[in-house]
């Protein structure tokens, strides 16, 4: 499968791994549904996924938002496909169209518009009848996207794949239909893909593609952790997972053996979760980013997070456009909020694991051609040892392990760890000496790999990348907390180290630990490569890409742009430092600091001189009593409010003040205790939100020329509710009550230098 051989800048498939233009190609998937979020953010929000790593844009085209009405069309304002294509095109980004028909993504109806679930035609078959709907459809969105499709004239065009459908099991002739009709339609890509999870019985001209949450909202209330989601945090070579989307399947549960002729490509792997009404799941970002960890060390070729940008059900013209109980599907959503606790959430919030992902995306974008062309050997599972594999060959490679788990099972601490690779040249033992391995761990480490001018070394931290000059090579790598710090080098003399202690030196092999504390400082220099040991944090804290056509290191603690050429700094607080390496050649507005001996050259960046205000709430009504209690849907489960029944929710009121600057962001973050809340301006829905412990963000209109009245609606929280809120925030209540912490606004200004 792929563009024919010879193909300018062609995307072709083996057993193992993508190729692009001929070479070994690991891809970074993140999902951003373009029509759940407002058309003038796509480009900041695109710049942010490139910066974080993302190599490959997946955005669903739902239906509904489309085609609300029989044959009235809206490709308008955030509907606009070919603007957002665009914009993907302008900043290099490749995409992954998911044409539906049927898509779910908790959307109403799966995404079908409600006059064709009524219509009485079979769905999801090859009724003739359904087929002749669907391929208006999908030359409806052929005109759309047909010019920004990549062919053999027009290799710079970003649609690289197209997936029909979702989540449909066991009818391969209809998902080879589909195909077909998107491909007489006009689209065109190299790539086709269908949901692979499930057991899915797929044609053979379909790249099964796959999927992995770390906890989901679709379980049962009294499920304290699924059953199946122990798998995504061990090493394993098992692709599927039986459990997503099995609360709206209507076919039997299948395990079959996966397709090998395909290498192993993810489109799911859990940015997040979203909240469902009767069940409220906490995922942290140690969740996200060690379940990619596992992904990458048991084998992945291909990285997709779902969310990777969270966003907003669209409001329709004549329903609202979530999953609920009304249409009879499993799960109430919320009507508003769809934010996931995605990396990058609805408004463009920057969370922990967007930082920590871009430390792995780093690693992948520099050392990915590696992991493809290798074997990977996985550690059998033992009770009381580590979880770790190895993707190598004889000669070096990489270990992965993991010791994360998330809280509801979470794993010991390991004492007495060594990690011994057995290679063509002699046994590789990591570290010197056993050390405790703790518990929320997860790392890759090298084994006799090259890095800059030297030609093997392991380590017991983990590389993130490097840059060549003509001065050298500098290597940056991560601390693990816990963990001594040892490079173990072959073939290098002692006497060329500088920045480091020498444990031993034996048989051409020299071990040594750092002078330093991992930071900004700490660099052991052996002849013309730089080593610099990052702590932890810093190290996620780690930017890459071109300012004024160099190749640019940034350490910068908030949000980072590169934006052709230019460097765009999102910061919410004053006086911050950005360090970038090598120096930049204009800085504009900001102030050089003093370098220390840091091969990082630092600057201080001027931020709000607000950044967050505490802002009163006043009360208008209280409460009549908690969230009536119903249940719906074809699972029987708890029901959120309905529209009419918010008379009896709590009305508290908060005034914003205008914000006088253009170039800030503003956000009004709410720390509550309830149930369920709904956020109005103007008397139109802009937010809600079913309370799960965490802060609820509300986007405020964009340089409002004067106060914006922020009206909450408020159900308390009833503390013999049967929905499912993480036991670690769960309230401890008497009697039904809704707390309001804290209302507070932040403003994020932009900073940019020029180049």
């Amino acid at each position: 499968m792929g563009d024919p051989a010879g193909h300018p800048g062609g995307i072709s498939l083996t057993d193992r791994y993508v190729t692009l233009d001929g070479e070994p190609w690991f891809p970074v998937m993140g999902e951003y549904h373009f029509s759940r979020d407002s058309a003038e953010r796509w480009e900041t929000e695109l710049l942010k996924m490139k910066a974080g790593g993302i190599t490959v844009v997946a955005t669903y085209l739902l239906w509904i938002v489309h085609e609300e009405r029989q044959g009235a069309l809206r490709w308008d304002g955030d509907r606009d496909i070919r603007r957002f294509l665009e914009l993907a095109r302008a900043h290099g980004l490749f995409v992954m169209l998911r044409i539906g028909p049927w898509a779910h993504g908790e959307t109403r109806n799966g995404g079908f518009p409600d006059w064709l679930q009524h219509s009485g035609i079979p769905l999801r078959s090859n009724d003739p009848r359904y087929q002749a709907v669907v391929a208006r459809w999908y030359s409806a969105v052929a005109e759309q996207v047909v010019q920004f499709c990549r062919t053999e004239g027009m290799p710079q065009n970003p649609i690289i794949g197209v997936q029909v459908d979702n989540e449909l099991y066991d009818q391969p002739d209809h998902l080879a239909w589909l195909r077909s009709s998107a491909e007489s339609a006009g689209i065109v890509a190299p790539l086709w893909t269908a949901t692979g999870w499930g057991g899915a019985l797929l044609p053979p001209d379909l790249v099964p593609i796959y999927a992995g949450y770390s906890d989901a909202f679709w379980e049962e209330s009294d499920v304290r952790w699924p059953s199946f989601a122990h798998t995504h945090f061990e090493f394993s070579g098992v692709r599927d997972d039986l459990t997503v989307g099995a609360d709206v399947r209507t076919s039997e549960l299948v395990h079959r053996d996966q397709d090998e002729r395909f290498p192993w490509v993810t489109c799911e792997l859990g940015g997040g979760m979203a909240i469902a009404y009767h069940r409220r799941p906490i995922v942290t970002p140690d969740d996200v980013a060690s379940l990619a960890l596992v992904k990458l060390g048991s084998g992945s070729a291909w990285q997709g997070y779902y969310l990777y940008h969270g966003g907003t059900h669209v409001s329709g013209e004549e329903t609202t456009t979530q999953e609920s109980h009304a249409t009879d599907y499993p799960n109430d959503m919320p009507v508003r909020d769809y934010d996931f606790y995605a990396p990058i959430g609805a408004h463009g919030q920057l969370r922990e694991h967007y930082h920590l992902l871009r430390r792995q995306h780093l690693f992948v974008q520099q050392y990915g051609r590696s992991l493809l062309a290798s074997s990977t050997v996985i550690a059998p599972l033992q009770e009381g040892a580590p979880r770790w594999s190895f993707r190598g060959n004889r000669e070096g490679g990489y270990v992965f392990v993991n010791n994360h788990q998330p809280a509801a099972a979470p794993l010991p601490d390991l004492a007495g760890v060594q990690l011994r690779v057995e290679l063509a040249d002699g046994d590789v033992t990591l570290p010197s000496t056993p050390f405790v391995l703790d518990r929320s761990a997860y790392f890759v480490w090298p084994v006799r790999r090259p890095f800059g001018s030297l030609a093997s070394v392991s380590a017991t931290v983990q590389p993130v990348t490097e840059l060549h000059s003509a001065q050298g090579h500098t290597v940056m790598f991560a601390a693990i907390p816990g963990v001594p710090v040892e490079f173990l080098l072959e073939g290098v003399a002692p006497d060329r180290i500088e920045g480091a202690r020498i444990l031993s030196s034996e048989g051409g092999r020299t071990l040594i630990t750092v002078e330093e504390p991992p930071g900004l400082s700490c660099a052991v220099v052996i002849g013309d490569t730089t080593l610099v040991v990052l702590d932890a944090y810093t190290a996620s804290r780690l930017w890459r890409g071109e300012v004024g056509g160099v190749d640019t290191l940034a350490v910068w603690d908030e949000g980072l742009l590169f934006d052709r050429g230019h460097l765009r700094l999102l910061t919410g607080r004053p006086g911050q430092l950005l360090h970038t390496y090598p120096p930049l050649p204009h800085h504009g507005e900001l102030t050089r600091a003093e370098r220390g001996a840091s091969v990082f050259e630092s600057y201080v960046v001027t931020g709000p001189e607000e950044p967050g205000i505490d802002l009163p709430v006043s009360t208008v009504r209280e409460p009549a009593g908690a969230v009536p209690r119903r249940t719906g849907g074809s699972a029987g489960r708890l029901s959120a409010p309905k529209d009419e029944e918010f008379t009896g929710a709590a009305i508290m009121e908060v005034v914003v003040p205008r914000s006088e600057a253009d170039d800030e962001h503003v956000l009004l973050s709410v720390r509550w205790t309830g149930d369920v809340a709904r956020a109005e301006i103007e008397g139109s829905l802009v937010s809600d939100q079913f309370w799960y412990g965490r802060e609820w963000d509300i986007a405020l209109p964009p340089r409002s020329t004067g106060q914006t009245r922020v009206r909450l609606q408020i159900f308390p929280f009833d503390p013999d509710t049967g929905v499912f809120v993480d036991p670690a925030v769960r309230p401890h209540l008497e009697r039904p009550e809704v707390r309001i912490h804290e209302v507070r606004l932040t403003r994020t200004r932009t900073v940019t230098v020029s180049s």
